[in-house]
């Protein structure tokens, strides 16, 4: 009773409280993100840049927060065992909308959209590039408008794949129902403008150069967003994107700061920002091509079809490239204290952290030469190692940025001690990351022998994660160049624990096969881990509400970012 007396006297304004925030007061926020936006439909890159452009407008059922714990976004609770939400045989999680869910065009949200995005996603003509998310998904029902329930042909005991974290939106049925299968990267209107229920909407945008956003008249809370506007501007270079915040004051938020670290302080020390960190679950890492990137094998070329690799196909040659890594070296020039050796591409939470693997921290030229020493490489009048023709000869591509041409010189150097060449190509970031199915350039296409970048996965249950390397998910025309799969590893008995995982429930046996898969990965050398990277981002001392985090999008939040009084 007092309650509801105090409520009606403040909103007689009779009770002198604290003025309430109104939505779009603070102007506008500049962000840069110096590897620019190519597209705003998650489900149609596997681009970071990419994902978290579009996250600013379209949001999943949950999201998870900068502790890496699932929260509540479109709905009131995280269904569970417990409240009734999932199944007691864990083979079904059913998902309740909040009340009064609109889209920004003013539309009723409901459980068709949710379902429908699983379709979409699921299309086997789709190439849906987070379809690992809808691992073991039997069918999504509509058991009322408001009420969305997920079928699993299999136990999951974390049945938290579809529809939660940032590669995991809702898409608006009405907007996307002619979009389906091969026709998905057709609809360039709705994957470049998508309607959302996230705090902002896209004015324009540009493909490959910037976002335009405004406030979202129909955000669900009518205090949010503080900004009335956002521009997201791509391109440049990460050194440039920290200088404009830390320096001149020109943006308030720049991303994925991959510069030498003592850059970075020596821009810090100028007063106008600040540097924000995260550790996740991000490692820079050298994709080994296993499949044959051959320019004369047509549409062939970096497929299964087109055959084995000339020379990496030969795992004495994989171990031989890895063993002559001074991974150490390559953090203190490049990461400093954002930067930690490993030897997995799975290196957290601690619990999936595996130790099998660790004879990697330690650089041993001579076991590589040796290697391929009995493997039959042999050096020729130029120095370079050749067999049966075959020279050891290596295309070495990563996005531009000047870490990373950095890394590549000093592990080309390395290479060259072994007897092998390498050529280095740098690529722009908008390109290599994005999902344009025309250009050669992107690192699904892998037309290359290795490549390097970073990757990682929303939240802290790695199981999804670790099904990017079965053999569905390997890019080619069939899939429209999206799979996840970029060293085309396809083992039978890799897939079988991805199954494996999926049916099992106790934490201790589930870390048991995350670490299984990482090893035989790790072990297969289809993967050649460098460095477990902390996210580095910078603000403007004038932003408050940043939550830095590297479980999810660095803009999961961006409803609760607002202009210092």
């Amino acid at each position: 009773m007092k309650k509801a007396l105090l409520c009606t006297a403040v909103a007689a304004g009779l009770f002198a409280g604290p003025a309430m925030a109104e939505r779009g007061t603070d102007g506008q926020l500049k962000i840069l993100y110096w590897q620019a936006v190519s597209i705003l439909n998650p489900f149609l890159s596997s681009g970071t840049k990419d994902i978290e452009a579009a996250s600013a407008v379209i949001e999943p059922l949950a999201k998870y927060n900068e502790k890496g714990n699932m929260v509540a976004i479109l709905v009131d609770e995280i269904p569970t065992v417990e409240n009734g939400g999932v199944s007691e045989d864990l083979k079904s999680i059913t998902w309740k909308l909040s009340d009064g869910l609109v889209w920004s065009d003013g539309t009723k949200v409901t459980s068709a959209d949710v379902a429908f995005t699983a379709a979409y996603c699921m299309h086997p003509e789709g190439g849906c590039a987070q379809v690992s998310n809808f691992t073991d998904v039997e069918s999504v029902e509509e058991i009322d408008e408001s009420t969305v329930k997920v079928n699993f042909s299999v136990a999951k005991p974390f049945p938290y794949g579809p529809f939660v974290g940032t590669q995991s939106p809702i898409l608006n049925k009405a907007q996307f129902a002619d979009c389906m299968g091969a026709k998905a990267p057709e609809c360039t209107d709705a994957n470049f403008g998508p309607i959302g229920t996230g705090p902002f909407m896209v004015s324009e945008f540009k493909a490959n150069d910037v976002v335009s956003y405004v406030a979202n008249p129909n955000y669900r809370d009518p205090a949010k967003p503080a900004f009335a506007s956002v521009i997201l501007k791509g391109g440049g270079d990460a050194a440039s994107a920290a200088r404009s915040v830390l320096e001149t004051g020109e943006f308030d938020y720049a991303w994925n700061l991959q510069v030498e670290p003592e850059i970075l302080n020596q821009m810090a020390s100028a007063g106008k920002g600040k540097v924000v960190s995260s550790y996740g679950t991000s490692v820079e890492r050298l994709m080994v091509n296993l499949s044959n990137p051959d320019p004369a094998l047509g549409d062939k070329r970096s497929t299964l079809e087109g055959g084995p690799h000339p020379f990496l196909s030969d795992i004495a040659v994989r171990k031989a490239l890895s063993l002559a890594i001074d991974r150490q070296t390559l953090v203190d020039v490049g990461y400093g204290s954002a930067g930690q050796v490993t030897c997995n591409v799975l290196p957290a939470p601690e619990i999936y952290a595996s130790t099998a693997n660790d004879a990697c921290k330690t650089q041993d030229m001579d076991a590589a030469k040796k290697l391929l020493d009995d493997a039959g490489w042999v050096p020729g009048g130029d120095g370079i190692r050749a067999k049966d023709g075959v020279r050891l000869s290596i295309l070495y591509q990563t996005s531009t940025n000047s870490v990373r041409q950095a890394t590549q010189a000093i592990i080309k150097q390395w290479w060259s001690e072994l007897g092998i060449e390498t050529e280095l190509r740098n690529i722009d970031g908008g390109v290599f990351f994005g999902g344009d199915q025309s250009s050669p350039d992107t690192f699904q296409k892998f037309f290359a022998d290795i490549e390097m970048y970073t990757n990682n996965f929303d939240g802290t249950d790695p199981e999804k994660y670790m099904a990017n390397w079965l053999c569905s998910d390997i890019p080619s025309p069939a899939d429209q160049w999206l799979g996840s799969n970029m060293p085309r590893y396809c083992n039978p008995e890799y897939d079988a624990l991805v199954a494996k995982m999926g049916s099992t429930a106790k934490l201790e046996d589930r870390a048991a096969l995350a670490k299984q898969m990482n090893d035989m990965l790790m072990q297969d050398v289809a993967i050649i881990p460098l460095i477990h990277r902390g996210g580095v981002s910078a603000h403007a001392n004038s932003l408050e509400g940043v939550k830095m985090t590297d479980w999810d999008s660095e803009l999961w939040n961006i409803a609760d970012w607002k202009r210092a009084k």
